[in-house]
């Protein structure tokens, strides 16, 4: 099952695919102010690119595993996706990407594709294992 996976930010964010299988994901670019409609649009054109067969965004949780206020905005901005696309949306914990894609090096925007993609990986290894 191809899978497109989010990094949501409100400034930006990063985008990830997954191959036909399931099984490798790479980054493929960040989308700018996906909370406006000009932004919006332009994510929508991504993914009917990628022809995804389900997203699943990255949930930052706090550490505690609760969710804050950064965790609400990514709810709300997963609710608006969900009114726009026909796939299932789904989220996923995604607390420690961003700091794996910092460390992997390549600097920003980069960052945010690159933990799109580090979470994609994740999220693939655990639907693997649930299968």
């Amino acid at each position: 099952m191809k899978v497109l996976a989010l990094d949501y930010g409100s400034a930006r964010t990063g985008v990830a695919v997954s191959d036909p299988t399931g099984t490798l994901a790479r980054p493929v670019c960040v989308v700018r102010t996906v909370g406006t409609e000009k932004g919006l649009a332009h994510l929508l054109k991504v993914i009917g690119e990628h022809e995804p067969e389900r997203i699943v965004v990255g949930l930052p949780l706090t550490l505690k595993g609760e969710h804050g206020a950064q965790a609400q905005e990514t709810v709300r901005f997963v609710d608006a996706l969900r009114a726009a696309v026909a796939m299932p949306v789904e989220t996923y914990d995604e607390r420690f990407t961003t700091a794996i894609a910092v460390r992997s090096g390549g600097g920003k925007p980069g960052e945010d594709a690159r933990a799109a993609a580090h979470l994609l990986e994740s999220y693939l290894q655990w639907a693997a294992g649930r299968g």
